[in-house]
């Protein structure tokens, strides 16, 4: 940890701590919604936000008049967190309970993306992660859509990622007792497609199967 920023090095549960790529990449991908929390005049905010990894940059984009967006595209320090939940954690005991999760926190800078041609792919990759595939199939973005749209980068170059994983970690002394202990999995699904008005006589597209 020697080259780690103490901003990122844990208070608590260290171990469970990394600041590896690979494994900061897929919780980030895997994720849809990440929080940016910043500061402005002494008032904390906390945005959550739908966003995308692309390369070293994680993607945002808003209406060019959002006074959030406005505000982070100035370069302020933000902090970006995201978090998975896998399961609830049930032990023997109240104070054994837990959670088994992955998260990243990532402290950077907003780029504001001013080429046409990055953002409109900036909001094709976002697109793309909410809706597999649905890019191709929409109505084209229009040149005014675009413009009308703030895309920002935050380079992911200070960030880590924790998790846990596993069985409850019961005291010894209660390991015997009736109680029951375990897991409840709590995984994200997504259920079948319903059409609006417009749509009941239209074929669900292959993407959305």
């Amino acid at each position: 940890m020697n080259n780690i920023p103490s901003h990122l090095i844990p208070s608590r549960q260290a171990k469970k701590a990394s600041y590896d790529r690979e494994t900061i990449d897929p919780i980030l991908d895997e994720a849809l919604y990440c929080t940016i929390s910043f500061v402005i005049d002494n008032k904390p905010f906390a945005i959550p936000t739908a966003f995308v990894r692309y390369d070293d940059k994680i993607y945002i984009h808003g209406s060019v008049g959002s006074h959030f967006i406005r505000e982070i595209e100035k370069g302020i320090p933000v902090c970006i967190s995201v978090m998975l939940t896998d399961a609830l954690v049930v032990a023997k005991s109240a104070f054994s309970h837990s959670v088994n999760y992955r998260s990243v926190i990532m402290f950077s800078k907003a780029e504001k993306v001013e080429d046409l041609e990055t953002k409109r792919a900036a909001f094709e990759w976002l697109t793309n992660k909410i809706v597999p595939n649905s890019w191709d199939y929409l109505r084209p973005m229009t040149d005014s859509e675009v413009r009308k749209t703030t895309a920002l980068a935050f380079p992911i170059s200070e960030a880590s990622a924790k998790m846990r994983t596993g069985m409850p970690n019961d005291e010894p002394e209660d390991l015997d007792l009736p109680i029951w202990s375990g897991l409840i999995p709590t995984p994200t699904l997504r259920h079948a497609p319903v059409p609006d008005e417009s749509s009941k006589l239209i074929p669900l597209p292959e993407h959305l199967r």
